[in-house]
């Protein structure tokens, strides 16, 4: 297999049915044009791809000794140019920064902040129409609990991703 020299991003693996309602949701809201990628919920957006086989590893071991960690919808947050969903979850925090202190040296500055974990359902719109779909999204929205099922890496292709694998938590 050739290497691929672009950067590598980590994902959180939503539960099947969960993906399922983020992914309508941003297919009904995100403009057509700039909706290339799946839901989805980034652990980690610049990763080296030098340091693939490390990062691989880490990975493997951490999903294969963590159990799924509990989490839930929290609510929703206006990004000023779209919507996202907050999701609360210390123990997938506390993955994301045991894989931070792995990866020490290696994360950019973006990767180095603690993230705020969200999906995004809507972006590059207008800060009205971001406004307007916060409200309607808000009248039915109940915070619940939410799957996430395992850990992703992919390769960013400058726009698209290529999945790089995927490895569900078995703890």
């Amino acid at each position: 297999m050739t290497a691929i020299s672009k950067p590598i991003i980590m994902t959180a693996m939503m539960g099947k049915q969960d993906l399922a309602w983020a992914d309508a949701l941003r297919r009904a809201h995100y403009p057509p044009e700039r909706n290339i990628l799946p839901a989805h919920i980034t652990l980690f957006h610049h990763l080296p791809p030098q340091a693939l086989s490390e990062i691989k590893q880490a990975v493997k071991e951490i999903t294969q000794y963590s159990a799924p960690p509990i989490t839930s919808l929290q609510r929703l947050i206006h990004l000023g140019s779209g919507v996202a969903y907050q999701l609360h979850s210390p123990e997938l925090l506390d993955i994301r920064m045991d894989m931070a202190d792995r990866f020490h040296g290696l994360l950019v500055a973006q990767d180095q902040q603690t993230p705020r974990l969200h999906i995004t359902v809507q972006n590059k719109v207008s800060a009205k129409e971001a406004k307007e779909l916060l409200n309607r999204l808000s009248l039915d929205f109940e915070p619940r609990s939410f799957q996430i099922k395992g850990l992703a890496l992919h390769y960013y292709m400058d726009g698209p991703w290529k999945l790089i694998g995927e490895w569900p938590f078995r703890g």
